[in-house]
C-alpha cells in the first residue's frame, strides 16, 4: 500500500500507526474533501482544505530535499517527507489545521532534514555540491534555509523532473516516476490510471529509481544536453495529460487531476528561462485549452457530452484565456512549428467559436493535414476525417474513414466505431449505423463510455427524426 496521499511509506515512521488509529477513531480523513479534525473542545470540527494541498506539497518537498541530499539519497528525502505527514496526523486532530498548512509542513520537513543532516553527515555522503557547506555547523543551517526558498524549490522541482526523464528510460517509466515523486500518486493511484498491475508498476518505478538515484546530483539545467532532454520531459507531460483528458480508464472517461497535474508542471516548465521554449509554450496552451472544456465535457447528468452538444457557457473561461496567452507566447518567437503549436491551434479554433454551428471545420481540416505531416499516426488521420465529415457532410467523413493509412490499427477504438456510427446515422444508413455502434459499445472501456454507447445506440434505433433531434 502507498503512504499518505500516494508518498512511499517509509522505512520508520515513528507514531503513524498510533496517529492513524486516531484519525480514524475521530472519523479524520486527511487528504480528502472534508477533513474532520478532533479540536480541543470535546467535539468534531469539519475544515474544508485543498484536495490537492498534500500531493502538491509532497512534490515540493521532495524537490528541495533531493537537492539537498543528493538524488542518490532520494528514498531518504521521501522518508523526511513522510515524516512530515506523520507530525501533521499526530499534531492536527488536536490543535487544528495551521492557518498555512503548506507553509506549516515545509517548515516541518526543513526542521526534519536539519536532524538528519545533524545525525548522518559522517555517516553518509549528501549532494557534492552541498557537501562542504553542510560539514560545518555554522553554515549548515544557512544552506538548508537558502534550499528551502520558494525560488529555489521552484528550480529544484524542474531538475528532478528533468532527472525522472532520463534516457534511459522508456516514457511510460517517466511518467510513473514524475507522477510518483513530483505528484504523489501512489503505486495503485498509477497502476489504475494506466491500466496496469500494481505489482508491474512498482518493478517499473523501482527500476526507474536506480536510474534516477544512480547520479549524486539532480540534472543541471545548464547541461548541454537540456535542449534533448527537455524534449522527453515535454513528451511525458504530454501523456500525462493525454491520458487524463482521454485515457482508457476503466473507471471514468476524464481523470481531471491528472489534466491538472500535468498542467501545474507543464506552467513551471513555461516560466523558466532555459525550459520555456515556444514548444512547451504551446504545450501549456493545448493543457489548458483543452482542459478548459472539461466542465462540460461530462453533461450535469454524469454522461459524456460530444464537442457539438457540450453546453460553452460551462467552459472554464479562465483556462480559456491563459491557453490563448500560452498560445500567443508560443508563437512570439520564430521558431519550428511542432505538433503541441498544431495542437493548441485547433483547440483554439474550437474555443473561439461561440456556438457548434460557428466552428471554422475548414481551417480545423487544414490544421489536421499539418500534423499529419508532423506525427502521422491512425488517430489524427481519424481526426482529421471527422473534420472533414463536419465539414464537407458525413458521406465525405466515411470516404476519408476508409482511406486512413493503417485503420486496422483502430480495430480496438471505440470512437473509431462511434465516428463511423455517427456518420451512418446521418446518412440514414441505420442498420451500418447501429452496428458500428454495437462494436463501439462492446470495446467501452469504463461506464461513462458505455452509457454514451449505449444512448447513442437506442437513439439511432429509433430512426431519422429522433436521431437528429
Amino acid at each position: 500500500m502507498g503512504g499518505i496521499c500516494g508518498v512511499a511509506a517509509p522505512r520508520q515512521c515513528a507514531g503513524a500507526l498510533p496517529a492513524s488509529r486516531r484519525l480514524a477513531s475521530a472519523g479524520v480523513a486527511l487528504g480528502t474533501r472534508p477533513l474532520l479534525l478532533l479540536g480541543r473542545a470535546p467535539r468534531l470540527v469539519e475544515v474544508e482544505l485543498d484536495d490537492h494541498l498534500f500531493r502538491r506539497e509532497a512534490g515540493r518537498m521532495v524537490a528541495a530535499l533531493t537537492h539537498l541530499f543528493g538524488a542518490h539519497n532520494l528514498a531518504l528525502a521521501e522518508d523526511v517527507v513522510q515524516d512530515a505527514f506523520c507530525r501533521a496526523l499526530e499534531v492536527w486532530p488536536f490543535r487544528g489545521v495551521p492557518e498555512n498548512p503548506a507553509a506549516w509542513l515545509m517548515a516541518t520537513a526543513k526542521h526534519r532534514a536539519i536532524d538528519v543532516l545533524r545525525r548522518d553527515r559522517t555517516a553518509r555522503t549528501f549532494a557534492p555540491e552541498l557537501g562542504r557547506f553542510l560539514e560545518s555547523e555554522w553554515t549548515l543551517v544557512p544552506t538548508v534555509n537558502e534550499v528551502f526558498v520558494a525560488s529555489s524549490i521552484q528550480d529544484d522541482m524542474l531538475r528532478v523532473m528533468f532527472s525522472c526523464c532520463h534516457p534511459r528510460l522508456p516514457e511510460e517509466a517517466q511518467v510513473a516516476l514524475v507522477l510518483n515523486v513530483l505528484c504523489g500518486f501512489s503505486v495503485g493511484e498509477i497502476a489504475a490510471a494506466f491500466l496496469n498491475s500494481e505489482a508491474a508498476v512498482q518493478k517499473r518505478i523501482t527500476r526507474a529509481k536506480k536510474v534516477f538515484t544512480s547520479a549524486k546530483r539532480l540534472f543541471d539545467l545548464a547541461d548541454a544536453d537540456c535542449a534533448a532532454r527537455l524534449s522527453a520531459v515535454q513528451r511525458s507531460l504530454y501523456l500525462l495529460f493525454n491520458e487524463g483528458y482521454h485515457g482508457a480508464s476503466t473507471e471514468s472517461a476524464v481523470r481531471a487531476e491528472l489534466c491538472h497535474e500535468a498542467i501545474r508542471l507543464a506552467r513551471l516548465l513555461g516560466d523558466h528561462p532555459i525550459s520555456g521554449t515556444p514548444a512547451t509554450h504551446a504545450l501549456a496552451a493545448l493543457m489548458c485549452l483543452h482542459a478548459a472544456r472539461l466542465p462540460g465535457r461530462v453533461g450535469t447528468d454524469g454522461n459524456l457530452s460530444t464537442l457539438g452538444a457540450q453546453d460553452r457557457s460551462r467552459w472554464d473561461q479562465v483556462l480559456l484565456a491563459e491557453g490563448r496567452r500560452w498560445l500567443e507566447r508560443s508563437a512570439a518567437a520564430a521558431a519550428e512549428i511542432t505538433e503541441y503549436h498544431v495542437e493548441a491551434s485547433i483547440a483554439a479554433v474550437h474555443a473561439a467559436a461561440a456556438r457548434t454551428e460557428d466552428t471554422d471545420w475548414s481551417l480545423i481540416v487544414g490544421l489536421y493535414d499539418r500534423l499529419l505531416t508532423l506525427r502521422p499516426s491512425p488517430v489524427v488521420a481519424l481526426n482529421r476525417a471527422i473534420a472533414v465529415g463536419e465539414h464537407e457532410g458525413p458521406a465525405r467523413g466515411l470516404e476519408e474513414i476508409e482511406r486512413i493509412a493503417g485503420r486496422d490499427r483502430l480495430s480496438g477504438y471505440p470512437f473509431y466505431f462511434a465516428a463511423l456510427g455517427e456518420f451512418e446515422c446521418r446518412c440514414a444508413r441505420f442498420d451500418d449505423a447501429r452496428s458500428h455502434w454495437r462494436k463501439a459499445l462492446a470495446l467501452a472501456r469504463n461506464p461513462m463510455e458505455r452509457r454514451f454507447f449505449t444512448q447513442r445506440l437506442e437513439t439511432c434505433a429509433k430512426g431519422a427524426d429522433s436521431y437528429l433531434t
